[in-house]
Parts: C-alpha cells; sequence; structure tokens
C-alpha cells in the first residue's frame, strides 16, 4: 500500500469512524500496540474523555510521553530490548504513540506522522461533542430544579435560576403538558419554542418520561383566543401525541396550574383532537379558604416547625415538598425529589408521626392534600402560632361554601350525560382508598371492568383519577362534605 492509500485511508476513517477507529486500524496496520498517552501532569478537569481512557497505556509508551515532555520536543523514539516506542505529540497535553516489536516496519515513522492531523482534528470534534452533551445535561439539569422550586413555592431563587437559562419565567402563565413518545418530545419542544417565539419555558417531566412541560405566557396569542392553536400544532406533530392546558393562573400557582393541565391530559387522550383545556369549576381550596386556613395552619404546624436533630436530615421545608410530591406522584415522587425510594419511606413515617396520619388512608391523604393547598408556599416555622380551638377538617367540610363546591362536584355523576352506576362506582372506590383490586372485587367486576369505569368518569369529570396527580383526594373531600351535609 502506497503512502498516499495510507494518508486517504487515515483521513475516511477519522471522518467515518472517528478516533477509535483510526486508532485501531494504525494497530492492525502496523503490529502493535497504539493509542493515546498524555504527558506528564496533563489534565484536563473539564475533558476527562478520550479513546485511551479505560486502557492503560504501556509503561514504555508512558515513559517516551514523560520524556518528551520533559525535553520539550514534538516527537521521540525510544528502544527498549525487542521494541521501539516512537511518539508524535498531537497538542500539550497528548501524544500519538506506537509500541512495535523490532524490526517495526520501515514506513512506522511516516504513517504516524501522517496519522496526526486527522486524529488532532478528530480528537476535537468528539470533545466539542461531549461537551456540548455535558451542557445540555446541565441544563436539562436546571430546568428541571427551576420546575422543583415552583412547585415548592419558592419563586424567587427560580426566577434567578431561569434567568440565566432564558426566556424568564412567564407571569400570568398556562401550562401545557404533552403526551408522545419520548423520541418525539425534542420535536414538540422545538415546535413550541417556534410558535411561541421563543417565550415559553419547556422541561422534560422528571417524572412521567413520555410528558413535556410547557409554561406559555397567557398573553400568547396561540393560546389566549378561544381556540388553542398552540395545542392543536403540537398534536398535529404526531397521531399519538396528547395535550392538557391548565388555565390562566399567576406563576406562583404552578402547582395549581400543573394539576390543572394534567386532568386536562386525561380528558384529552379520548378526544378526536387530541388536546384539551381544563375544564369549568371551582378548587377545593377556593371554597375553603375562610373556613380552613386555621384548620390547615395547625394540622401543618408540627411539621413546618420541625427541626433535625442531624445537618443531612431533611427539615420542615423538604418533609412538606416531600408530603406534597408523593400526594401527587405517589411512589414516582423519588424521581421528582432524587432520592432513594428508603429514603421517601422513611421521610413519609417521619411526616405521619409529625402529623399524627395514616397516610395508607385515603382520608387522612386528601385531609394533608388539601391542607398544603391552603397554605401555599409556606416555609419554616410558619403556622407555629395558629390559633388554639381550630375547627377539624369535618367542621371545614360543613361549611356553606364547601357544601355548594361538593355538590356541583359531583353533579355530573348523576347528571345524563353520567354512565349507569357511576356514582356507585366512584363511592366504592374511595370506600376502598381508592385500591383498584378490592374496588374491583366489591363491584363485582374485575379489575380492568373497573379500570374502564373509571376511564369513563374520568371523560365525564374533566379529572385525571388513574393517573397522579389525581382527582382522588376532591372526590373524597366532596363526598365527606355532601355526607355532613346530610
Amino acid at each position: 500500500m502506497s503512502r498516499s492509500d495510507d494518508v486517504l485511508k487515515l483521513h475516511r476513517l477519522a471522518h467515518g469512524g472517528g478516533s477509535a477507529a483510526l486508532l485501531g486500524w494504525l494497530a492492525t496496520r502496523l503490529g502493535g500496540w497504539t493509542g493515546l498517552v498524555r504527558h506528564a501532569g496533563a489534565g484536563d478537569p473539564a475533558d476527562p474523555g478520550g479513546p485511551e481512557q479505560g486502557e492503560r497505556p504501556p509503561g514504555a509508551a508512558v515513559r517516551g510521553a514523560a520524556e518528551m515532555s520533559a525535553r520539550g520536543v514534538r516527537s521521540a523514539v525510544l528502544h527498549d530490548a525487542g521494541s521501539a516506542t516512537l511518539l508524535f505529540a498531537l497538542d500539550d497535553r497528548r501524544a500519538l504513540a506506537a509500541v512495535l516489536p523490532l524490526p517495526h516496519p520501515a514506513e512506522a515513522p511516516a504513517l504516524l506522522a501522517d496519522a496526526v492531523v486527522p486524529l488532532a482534528l478528530v480528537l476535537r470534534a468528539e470533545e466539542a461533542e461531549r461537551r456540548e452533551a455535558r451542557a445540555a445535561v446541565a441544563e436539562a439539569r436546571s430546568r428541571e430544579a427551576v420546575l422543583r422550586l415552583l412547585m415548592g413555592g419558592q419563586l424567587p431563587i427560580a426566577h434567578q435560576i431561569a434567568e440565566a437559562l432564558r426566556p424568564s419565567l412567564p407571569d400570568p402563565m398556562r401550562i401545557h403538558v404533552a403526551e408522545c413518545r419520548s423520541g418525539r418530545l425534542a420535536e414538540v419542544a422545538r415546535l413550541c419554542q417556534e410558535l411561541t417565539g421563543g417565550r415559553a419555558w419547556v422541561v422534560r417531566c422528571p417524572v412521567y418520561v413520555r410528558h413535556l412541560i410547557m409554561l406559555v405566557p397567557a398573553d400568547e396569542p396561540a393560546v389566549s383566543a378561544g381556540h388553542d392553536t398552540l395545542a392543536g400544532a403540537l398534536t398535529a406533530v404526531a397521531p399519538d401525541c396528547a395535550v392538557g392546558v391548565s388555565g390562566e393562573l399567576p406563576l406562583s400557582q404552578a402547582p395549581t396550574a400543573y394539576t390543572q393541565a394534567f386532568h386536562a391530559l386525561a380528558v384529552a387522550r379520548g378526544r378526536g383532537e387530541r388536546h384539551a383545556r381544563f375544564g369549568p369549576g371551582p378548587e377545593p381550596e377556593l371554597a375553603a379558604r375562610e373556613a380552613g386556613a386555621d384548620w390547615a395552619g395547625t394540622l401543618l404546624a408540627p411539621l413546618h416547625a420541625y427541626e433535625p436533630r442531624r445537618p443531612q436530615d431533611p427539615d420542615g421545608q423538604e418533609l412538606r415538598a416531600t408530603a406534597h410530591a408523593w400526594l401527587n406522584f405517589g411512589s414516582h415522587a423519588t424521581r421528582l425529589l432524587k432520592v432513594h425510594r428508603n429514603t421517601l419511606a422513611a421521610r413519609l413515617r417521619l411526616i405521619e408521626t409529625l402529623l399524627g396520619l395514616d397516610l395508607t388512608r385515603l382520608g387522612d391523604q386528601a385531609a394533608l392534600s388539601l391542607a398544603l393547598r391552603l397554605t401555599p408556599g409556606a416555609g419554616r416555622g410558619s403556622g407555629v402560632a395558629a390559633p388554639a380551638g381550630a375547627p377539624g377538617l369535618d367542621a371545614v367540610l360543613r361549611d356553606p361554601q364547601v357544601t355548594d363546591w361538593a355538590r356541583a362536584h359531583l353533579s355530573r355523576l348523576t347528571g345524563p350525560d353520567a354512565p349507569a352506576g357511576a356514582r356507585d362506582t366512584v363511592r366504592t372506590w374511595l370506600a376502598h382508598d381508592a385500591r383498584l383490586v378490592p374496588a374491583a372485587a366489591a363491584l363485582g367486576v374485575s379489575v380492568p371492568g373497573a379500570r374502564k369505569r373509571l376511564a369513563r368518569i374520568e371523560a365525564l369529570l374533566e379529572r385525571s383519577l388513574l393517573q397522579s396527580p389525581s382527582g382522588r383526594y376532591d372526590l373524597w373531600l366532596a363526598h365527606r362534605a355532601e355526607e355532613l351535609a346530610e
């Protein structure tokens, strides 16, 4: 093979196979070890990568690189018993080295010298790709952190991080939750940014891998009109894509907006157009705000006042975030909180002890959910001075405003569009702590049959029931309020 053929082969390998393919071909061509070695003391913490990682260079190559660095030369040849080490500098950190048995091929020095330029170029390209990938991961995690801060009510810190990433967080806004195959999420995100002129804040859901969360300015023409052209355009990307859209809310109510969008997504799955806005109807925290503020403060006071014994243990604010995440996502809360399932279980046991609740019971879950919503953004120490003798949950649910909300919330279960037995299905499901298997047995139907019934009721109520965030807490509160009123 002529030298020109070798040079052409080197460039083709660098272009098509990268540094690993080029070094592999050199080793085969020369009949010895060929790879990269770092100069003595060279290192770049920002770039740990390279094809030499994961394999140990021969001692002769390491000694040769040290000798080159000490003498300040760009190439060197070292002879040992039975072998020769040829080195050519690629940059200030690394050298191309070949350890070949004697006698080595006569064309080896020229071939290695010809390989330096394409190898150096492809290494730089690979390093740039790795840096770009790391930057993308860092940005994705930072956006996820902003989302967690918003859900925890920590707006000032969320704004600071968002300003560095751009765009600014919209206020007021609507939250869109898009569901599609994970391979389509990047396309959906790109289209959302394109249609909103880059004004939307887009982040992949840390809990559901097929979900994309988009905070869109409320004054965006594509969403402020009665017909949501943005959601329509997003669902047109792929037949399996569905989009749920929240109502218009201030940024401080991002958790409520997300829950609304999630409920709307449950409705969108069953519609031909594959998108839906959150249906009308007041939220229980609005109806119970006056009657329930003291009760919520009293219930959560031990949680907000909690001081951990050790610095590494969660404080009251972290426990509150844990409770909120678990109520919304169940066991999937570990993905949002970035903790082990055993850590989550331990925190839940501590919350139960502090608040005197049994979180295996749906009623206690509903009470905690309402209390958290009635005290948004509460931090350490808040609620400690709650008045003595504050009412219990039943007293809150007896309030006329809550009763009116409950009757309006449940009216669809007995309306003309309700499927037969909808009210009994929901009552039985709630009585069994929203667990599908015992509820199906009590109803005398199969588990798939019970799931289909609840899926139809989801569309009727325009609320998600089978997936979290679920409307089961509001249904339990509404049923309890109605029982007390009767």
